[in-house]
């Protein structure tokens, strides 16, 4: 049981396709596991084993008749509290929603079990996913894996350190302005922020709203890749959906880039970084340029996104949540900045990221990809409601210390987070991999290119045993 839950998604799927293990053996190992650290990291905030074992029962004896359902069949899967879950509690972070169960499911979650995924349990995240440290008042502090004293990172923080504990090998996750790639790097996983638009979302109030996204968090790239393959792809009720659907991520992985142009931004631009963030970013150079590549460090300066990004959040914020009676002070606060947005706002944000996208146009001719810090800090104190100061400077809110990883998310770019090293306290950091907008495939190749390179990914976090939590709660 223990073995299994070690294996990686990909290899999970072959093994079920060739009947050397069930879809009911997966489930109950990683139920095994979630009894096991269930309680200390506090990653799975809503668990389903009985209907997890009913569905894998089912895909067995579907398998059994010859029928394969898709990428996913037989696979674990947690999904984020922040999605829909027809019959299953969704409670947004949110004390409003503490009690809530929809009664239909997310445009994603149908894809993952359409695809054969087995819903295990919802995953912790901050209040509707605001801020980049998981922590709310219906479940507490999600913890990191490899030190349960600190963040797992966020929003989705419950993703990464369900992936790190080995509780599933598969989740899905939401960024804004980081919350796919911060707890990733946090907690040695890998997660991909898709080019706006590849995987179909749907939204009531803010359909053409693109600094949201909806993507995959594994340990590898393959099982981002096999991911990608059920959720991504075109919905018509989502008015900049892209039209390639999933099987552009079937392909192979494996890929020379011997001669590929790598622009390496140690800061993106005089941002503070914390010095052992920086001494193993820094490594990542190193490793590329064993692969073959040709890195260049460069002075890239992203600073008109802050502005941008801001005026476009706040605004989202008063639209999406201005009227949620009881709401905490994170979601207040965001919604008191987005009251005070004004037309003459929105007109800079807009001309500052129609700026960028030209410059970043012209800098992806010259360059293949861009690699630079994912999270300017390594993980930090649980207790702490955020990072407070980076390498001597004050961070003047919750939001400032996750620049490298929102300024990224306004450049409509798929981004990656990898595993990279460690810190001398042992605590993971991982590299960001930006590539050209709708590149995402290349991204994910050049993560596998790298995650092989380093075998970083491999290192698991050493987790007591504990007393065996509920199945339900």
């Amino acid at each position: 049981m223990t073995e299994l839950v070690e294996l990686t998604a990909t290899e999970m799927s072959a093994l079920l396709r060739e009947r050397a293990v069930s879809a009911v053996e997966l489930a109950e190992a990683h139920l095994r596991r979630i009894d096991e650290v269930g309680d200390q990291v506090n990653a799975i905030v809503t668990l389903v084993a009985e209907q997890a074992l009913d569905r894998a029962g089912q895909a067995d004896a579907d398998l059994a008749r010859g029928h394969w359902r898709g990428p996913l069949h037989g696979l674990p899967v947690a999904h984020k509290d922040l999605v829909d879950t027809a019959g299953v509690r969704t409670t947004y972070g949110s004390r409003v929603f503490a009690g809530h169960v929809p009664d239909q499911d997310d445009l994603l979650v149908r894809r993952v079990r359409d695809a054969g995924g087995i819903m295990i349990g919802k995953t912790n995240t901050p209040e509707f996913g605001t801020g980049s440290h998981t922590v709310n008042e219906v479940f507490g502090a999600t913890r990191n894996p490899y030190d349960l004293s600190k963040s797992a990172g966020g929003s989705s923080g419950g993703a990464a350190a369900a992936l790190a504990s080995r509780m599933v090998p598969l989740a899905d996750g939401s960024d804004m302005g980081g919350s796919l790639r911060n707890p990733a790097s946090f907690c040695n996983v890998a997660g991909l922020r898709p080019t706006p638009g590849r995987v179909a979302s749907v939204s009531t109030e803010a359909a053409w709203y693109t600094l949201s996204v909806s993507g995959p968090m594994a340990r590898t790239a393959a099982d981002l890749a096999l991911f990608m393959t059920a959720i991504a792809g075109f919905d018509p009720a989502s008015p900049y959906a892209i039209r390639e659907d999933g099987s552009v991520f079937a392909g192979p992985l494996e890929r020379d880039f011997t001669g590929a142009r790598i622009a390496f931004s140690p800061d993106l631009g005089g941002l503070p970084v914390d010095p052992e963030t920086a001494r193993v970013t820094a490594e990542a150079a190193a490793v590329l340029t064993g692969l073959g590549a040709k890195v260049e460090q460069v002075g890239l300066d992203l600073s008109d996104a802050e502005d941008a990004f801001r005026i476009y959040r706040s605004w989202y914020y008063a639209l999406a949540l201005g009227e949620l009676p009881e709401a905490g002070p994170n979601i207040t606060w965001n919604v008191e900045q987005g009251r005070k947005v004004t037309g003459a706002d929105l007109a800079r944000a807009e001309r500052l990221r129609t700026g960028l996208f030209h410059r970043m146009n012209a800098f992806f001719g010259e360059y293949d990809f861009l690699i630079a810090p994912v999270s300017q800090v390594p993980p930090f104190p649980v207790e702490d409601p955020y990072v407070l100061e980076i390498d001597g400077t004050p961070m003047p809110d919750y939001l400032a210390w996750m620049r490298s990883c929102y300024w990224i998310s306004v450049l409509h770019a798929p981004a990656m987070s990898v595993p990279c090293g460690f810190t001398s306290a042992g605590l993971p950091v991982g590299v960001q991999i930006v590539g050209r907008p709708w590149a995402d495939f290349d991204v994910l190749q050049l993560g596998h290119a790298f995650e092989q390179a380093t075998g970083t990914w491999r290192r698991k976090p050493d987790l007591p045993g504990s007393q065996a939590c509920p199945r339900s709660r």
